[in-house]
């Protein structure tokens, strides 16, 4: 009787544990596989978010199959602890597994709301874009100046209020350090004093994440902090063909690169050009460093340079000083760095507009003077249909 018992026990036993077995199996192989949302879906996770509330919303949302099992798989695998607050980009079909991965990872959003500050030579602008999961584009919702007397956006107000939105700063390759430092004065994001005005030239032209209250001079460090990597990198694979002596020398070139040419395809060849005078002797003759001789990088002279402006003294003034200025004219960006630490080869002495967002370059005085007589001709046609 009792072995009859104890068999039948062990059968059932047995039996149970296939049982569980196969259940466990289930479990996996629903956590690990293909999910049922047959659309993208834009998940917002708040401070403080739970596993176990994500768990119901994303079923109710239809992206999982079972809310128990992904919140079981997410305590098996560790993560269950570990939410990040954002706004999580989920692709139709997400598995489980990949869902926890994406809301437990490095906290950046890739979805809802996006407010970008940039900082531009013109000025500054707050744009404020949404992603549209549908299409996978941004969609614009405001865009203001915040230095204005304007009306703050409803937009921009709203994703303030949303502790998902992520937010970055972006300054454009060219801006002096002076306008870098007003703007960020000018953005209700961030707080503290900006301290001494950063050397010129020093701050890294990029995008940075940042979060509303962040300090002014934490975002600079990190900007001087970004452009002395990139100057040290480019310095280890200089050129020999590199006109400058020194990491200084390269960043002093590299910002009248920068203010010469926006096109990225024509920097080494504007490089070689400055190489090329710089070897021979030739005075750079470079209008933008006349400009910083007369603004000193606090705004933009916004009209063409005077003859009388040409021939005035200042330490920047390259039609009338032998080699580089003492400083640089701007903050130059990573691929004029570049350019000016390995300038192309060619023999090319002069450059001028050509109208066309570039320019023409030639070897001999008479070759660029036949390209400034084809620029003038362009602008006289161009203010001619203007006036019509």
């Amino acid at each position: 009787m009792l072995r009859s018992i104890a068999s039948n026990f062990l059968t059932f036993l047995l039996v149970a544990l296939v049982l569980v077995a196969a259940l466990i199996a289930w479990g996996q192989g629903k956590f690990v596989g293909q999910g049922p949302s047959a659309n993208a879906v834009c998940l917002k996770v708040p401070r403080g978010g739970s596993m176990a509330g994500l768990a119901e919303e994303l079923q109710a949302k239809g992206a999982i199959s079972n809310a128990m099992i992904f919140r079981l798989g997410a305590e098996y695998t560790g993560r269950a602890e570990h939410v990040k607050a954002g706004s999580f980009l989920i692709p139709e079909g997400a598995s489980m597994q990949d869902i926890v991965a994406e809301v437990t990872g490095n906290g950046q959003s890739t979805c809802g709301v996006d407010v970008v500050y940039r900082i531009s030579v013109g000025g500054q602008y707050v744009r404020v874009r949404e992603l549209n999961v549908a299409t996978g584009e941004f969609a614009v919702t405001a865009e203001f100046d915040p230095a204005s007397e304007s009306d703050v956006p409803a937009a921009y107000t709203a994703a303030l209020n949303d502790v998902a939105t992520r937010f970055r700063i972006v300054v454009a390759e060219g801006v002096t350090s002076w306008q870098v430092v007003e703007a960020l004065k000018a953005s209700d994001l961030l707080e503290g004093e900006v301290g001494e005005e950063p050397e010129e030239g020093s701050l890294a032209p990029d995008g940075y994440e940042i979060v509303p209250g962040a300090d002014r001079r934490t975002v600079l460090d990190k900007m001087r902090a970004k452009q002395k990597e990139r100057l040290d990198a480019a310095w280890l694979s200089k050129s020999e063909h590199a006109p400058v002596e020194t990491p200084e020398e390269a960043l002093i070139l590299a910002s009248i690169i920068e203010k010469e040419t926006g096109r990225a395809d024509e920097r080494p060849l504007v490089a070689s050009v400055f190489a090329n005078r710089l070897r021979k002797g030739i005075r750079l003759q470079t209008d933008p460093t006349v400009i910083y001789g007369i603004t000193e990088g606090r705004g933009v002279l916004g009209r063409g340079l005077r003859q009388s402006e040409l021939r005035r003294e200042t330490p920047w003034n390259t039609y009338l000083i032998e080699g580089l200025p003492p400083t640089p004219i701007a903050n130059p960006g990573k691929a004029a760095i570049e350019a000016a630490l390995s300038p192309a080869k060619s023999d090319f002495l002069f450059f001028v507009a050509d109208g066309t967002g570039g320019h023409a370059f030639a070897e001999t005085l008479r070759e660029h003077n036949a390209n400034v007589a084809r620029w003038r001709k362009f602008q006289a046609e161009q203010a001619k249909q203007a006036d019509q």
